[in-house]
């Protein structure tokens, strides 16, 4: 079963493995196979939920409300975001303008089949809204009662001071980060995970196996699976492509015997060490088969020894990222549309 860990310096806490639906849910896996997974999701403890407005342009959190109609709603975790484009892309469909927001929570309640969520997140930063004007409306959501918490995700650790000073002024802190982060992709440790640390918040990880890279089923100098996602012209193979080299492929494959000598799979060794992170609080995996998260919920719970870390950093050597002004590039300089 899953372990729970607090989120930020809060009293909420989540499931450390995290069920999110970015790529799979209203897209690449049928409802009935998206179905399947979040009840196994739950038999294995999960509780806490991922997902956005934005996923399959809000078809996604629509079938996360189908599948967890019938739930109590009191044992689960919903978490949803809003900034992105969703709808026809008129002038107000996508940012932190207080108007983008106040829809994008009635439309999310209304897909998700619920009075509130427990973490609203605001999906990047909005660099034409005034924060204050972002973080007043993302207060009023919660003294409307239509969300418990608030969070950011890819924000820069100076957007998050800055966000956390009026978030606390309002009365309604900051709790959450939602960043980019695995073996390969560690930009957030020498400056959003400090200033995190500093300020009560934790971090919800997205792509703890780095696309499917940290799994191990890509060979270097052999073509991709079928199937898989480094295969999928809808989105994924995109996402993927800066891992689908030679030199990346071949030191990730240094990563078997570690694992192996850990009695851990791949999948399971790429989420445990992001978890060894004590400012993380969960790693978000998805699923496109139930018998995928039998396996990466057993990552929950694992202790790794020094040792151990140390020789996962020694195998990759000089592919990991670590540029810190990378989680800036992640937010566009004017709204989408």
């Amino acid at each position: 079963m899953v372990n729970y860990r607090f989120l930020g310096n809060s009293g909420l806490k989540i499931s450390e493995i995290t069920y999110g639906n970015w790529l799979t849910h209203g897209s690449q896996v049928e409802n009935e196979a998206a179905l399947a997974c979040v009840k196994q999701a739950l038999e294995l403890g999960i509780t806490s939920f991922d997902t956005a407005d934005v996923y399959a342009n809000t078809k996604a959190e629509a079938v996360l409300g189908e599948a967890l109609k019938g739930q109590r709603r009191e044992s689960l975790e919903i978490f949803t975001k809003v900034y992105w484009t969703t709808g026809p892309g008129g002038a107000n469909d996508s940012g932190l303008s207080r108007k983008h927001i106040m829809e994008s929570i009635n439309g999310s309640l209304q897909r998700l089949g619920t009075d509130y969520v427990d973490l609203y997140q605001a999906h990047r930063f909005d660099h034409e809204t005034p924060l204050e004007e972002t973080m007043q409306a993302f207060a009023d959501v919660v003294r409307q009662g239509k969300a418990l918490y608030i969070g950011v995700s890819e924000w820069t650790a100076d957007q998050i001071r800055a966000g956390q000073k009026i978030a606390r002024e309002l009365g309604v802190p900051i709790i959450s980060n939602q960043p980019q982060y695995s073996m390969l992709w560690r930009v957030i440790e020498d400056e959003v995970v400090p200033t995190s640390e500093e300020l009560g918040i934790s971090q919800i990880v997205w792509s703890p196996m780095a696309q499917g890279v940290l799994s191990g089923k890509y060979l270097p100098g052999q073509e991709p699976p079928a199937g898989s996602r480094a295969t999928d012209v809808n989105g994924g193979a995109n996402m993927i492509a800066r891992y689908m080299n030679d030199p990346v492929l071949t030191r990730v494959q240094n990563l078997k015997p570690i694992a192996q000598d850990l009695g851990l799979t791949m999948p399971q060794l790429a989420i445990a060490w992001v978890l060894q992170n004590p400012n993380v609080s969960a790693a978000i995996v998805g699923a496109s088969r139930p018998e995928q998260l039998v396996d990466t919920v057993k990552a929950s719970g694992v202790a790794i020894p020094l040792d151990d870390m140390a020789a996962i950093d020694e195998a990759l050597g000089d592919i990991v990222e670590r540029d810190p002004e990378l989680t800036a590039k992640s937010s566009p300089a004017t709204r989408p549309s």
